[in-house]
């Protein structure tokens, strides 16, 4: 079972895909999410790693391939605004700043393939 965060027309589902074998054809179950999509944040700040990393962390909420990158370090950020976009599932699905701070860094270039989970950037609030 595989799960998904999709964006349509603005609005943010959580979809669960279950694997039923060779033939048959993948169900899925559209449930209105709450959050934004693909922007994860760390559940409580860490501590600032080396090299310049911020104390939260913007994840992949699924995986894809990198569209565009449209903040670099050092740019001042308010919650939900669009730091980079990432294509999952032939869509364009932005990754918005979790909350107001500053980019420390972007750990990833435009066209690089990402998986669920991992470190797309990181900032500071």
């Amino acid at each position: 079972m595989k799960s998904y965060t999709i964006t349509v027309n603005g609005n943010v589902y959580d979809v669960t895909v279950e694997e039923n074998g060779a033939g048959s054809a993948p169900a899925a179950a559209p449930v209105r999410a709450a959050a934004p999509v693909a922007a994860a944040p760390a559940a409580a700040p860490a501590p600032a790693a080396a090299g310049g990393a911020g104390n939260v962390k913007i994840e992949a909420g699924a995986a894809g391939k990198v569209f565009s990158v449209d903040k670099k370090a050092g740019d001042a950020v308010k919650r939900g605004d669009t730091i980079l976009v990432l294509e999952v599932m032939k869509m364009e699905t932005p990754v918005v700043a979790p909350e107001d701070g500053t980019v420390a860094s972007v750990e990833v270039t435009v066209g690089q393939s990402v998986e669920a989970g991992a470190l797309l950037a990181t900032m500071n609030n």
